[in-house]
């Protein structure tokens, strides 16, 4: 058994380590060392997560209740603590607190998280907190746990990542490797009812540039402005899975009603999007956001919004695994069996006109523009790609919110100006590219303030820095290189356009992906090199 304290002085180890390499070996022995029942878990308290994504836990605790917790212990403790905590003991804790609810259950919560405290030792209660709050901050982010997984499984990376596509948790395929191997970890596939990420489109600027990415041919389909759900059914039974992969099955009757006509007798996984309607015309997706106080509330009010799905994908049909089949292999086994009608509009194209001539006709309907997708592309949970690449009116990217400034003036009492932050793939790590306190509502401001002070973790001056959970689309004009920042970059007069509850914030626009962009800006200016 391993004990808490093995895996923060591990901690302590890892965070004084620079080489990527050293790291990787490093991981690799600690997980090599641990108990079967332990892998899962300290794989994901390493991570900053805790929890996995399909299992729609989340602990509901924020700054506020920690420091009232922490002023109720004697920080100089008149005893030492008692006991020696496992990894497994804390973690049975941390579920504890996730799982209080109901009435009383503010008491509860505090009452665990008090017990759990209480038995740790201060280097100990740093590494809980800053696990806490997603901010381990050792420098190992979700590829450097992969590798380590592989190394210390004797897998391939490329298996492992394989693997990780279906299993979606990181926690689950580091035990499904180290205690089962090359054979076990090869046997890992899609689930019927247990959720795969969804695959991600890359960004493009115009028809042109995904015609020459896609060798002169390519699918355009409709990009809809909705929520996007991923549909498991088997034998009558039916569930849907958000983006995020939450069950949201009970709040969106319209789809299971779809489904239930369109697709009888068959065992099947599909993916699409499914937009408000207000007669003939769709709703858009920001408008649904601002009726929203909390993520939770976004599918309590889809059960009362009429839904139209539209398909684009099917990943499982009858047994058979479908996301190694080329894209149009895939569309015309759905289109043979959901119709036409639940399928998204699309057009395969060759020409710049005509490509030109249908992203337009998406924007008159009241679409966000187009997705292109490579007709022999494979289907890649959790991937972004130039195998599918979004095209739209004007340049968005998602980012998360690091820290806040309070406001002055008419946004006296508000946290208002945001800081804005992209995933660094290398590192694990959230970089800021900007701040602003454009494109929100006065309503808005004001939830965004009591969201942001539960997800706190620190405050200095006039600046909170919080929890990095709530995920914004963000428009901007340019981007530009900025010393300012740690990332290189800054954008130019950013905007938030709509607040993305049904996003996970490592889902968001990479560091990578930036600077791509960064140097595409150049290409669209004549005489401008980067």
């Amino acid at each position: 058994m391993t004990s808490f304290k093995e895996l923060t002085d591990f901690l302590k180890n890892v965070e004084k380590t620079s080489s990527k390499k050293t790291k990787v070996i490093l991981l690799a022995e600690f997980l090599k060392r641990l108990d079967k029942n332990e892998i899962a878990i300290a794989v994901r308290l390493l991570s900053g997560k805790i929890f996995p994504e399909y299992s729609n836990l989340s602990l509901g605790v924020g700054w506020a209740t920690i420091q009232k917790v922490l002023k109720t212990i004697n920080v100089c403790r008149l005893f030492p603590y008692q006991m020696e905590m496992s990894i497994k003991d804390v973690y049975t804790l941390l579920e504890k607190i996730a799982k209080a609810k109901g009435e009383g259950s503010r008491t509860k919560k505090e009452m665990y998280l008090r017990s759990l405290i209480l038995s740790l030792s201060r280097e100990e209660i740093d590494f809980l907190l800053r696990i806490i709050f997603g901010e381990v901050r050792i420098g190992a982010s979700e590829g450097i746990l992969l590798e380590a997984v592989a190394e210390a499984s004797n897998c391939t990376i490329e298996e492992i990542r394989r693997a990780y596509m279906f299993l979606s948790d990181l926690g689950d395929v580091a035990e499904a490797a180290i205690t089962r191997g090359r054979i076990g970890i090869n046997q890992v596939s899609l689930k019927l009812f247990r959720p795969v990420k969804p695959m991600l489109a890359d960004m493009a600027y115009s028809v042109s540039e995904a015609l020459k990415e896609h060798g002169g041919i390519t699918a355009l389909e409709y990009k809809y402005d909705g929520i996007r759900v991923q549909i498991h059914s088997k034998s009558g039974k039916i569930k849907v899975f958000s983006r995020r992969l939450s069950n949201i099955t009970d709040n969106v009757p319209d789809i299971v009603r779809a489904i239930e006509d369109k697709i009888k007798g068959h065992d099947i996984v599909v993916d699409g999007e499914a937009i408000g309607t207000k007669g003939d015309k769709p709703v858009p997706f920001q408008d649904i956001v601002r009726r929203v106080q909390r993520k939770n509330d976004l599918f309590s009010i889809l059960r009362e919004l009429p839904l139209r799905l539209y398909l684009f994908d099917i990943l499982f049909l009858d047994g058979k695994l479908l996301v190694d089949e080329p894209y149009r292999k895939r569309w015309e086994i759905l289109e043979r069996i959901v119709g036409e009608d639940f399928l998204a509009k699309r057009l395969v194209v060759s020409s710049r006109n005509e490509g030109e001539k249908f992203f337009q006709e998406a924007i008159n309907e009241g679409h966000e523009g187009v997705v292109a997708k490579k007709l022999d592309s494979v289907y890649e949970p959790g991937c972004r790609g130039k195998k599918w690449l979004k095209i739209k009116e004007f340049d968005t990217i998602d980012c998360v919110i690091v820290a806040a400034e309070w406001g002055h003036g008419r946004r006296t009492g508000w946290l208002s100006d945001y800081y804005l932050a992209v995933l660094n793939e290398e590192t694990g790590e959230f970089e800021v590219v900007g701040k602003t306190f454009k494109g929100l509502t006065d309503r808005e401001f004001e939830e965004m303030t009591k969201r942001l002070l539960e997800l706190r973790i620190s405050e200095r001056e006039y600046v909170v820095k919080v929890k990095p959970q709530i995920v914004v689309e963000v428009a901007y004009s340019e981007i530009q290189k900025s010393p300012k920042y740690r990332s290189g970059l800054a954008l130019r007069f950013a905007r938030i356009t709509r607040i993305r509850w049904d996003k996970n914030p490592y889902e968001i626009t990479t560091l990578n992906e930036l600077w791509d962009r960064y140097r595409k800006q150049f290409e669209r200016k004549a005489g401008i090199n980067t």
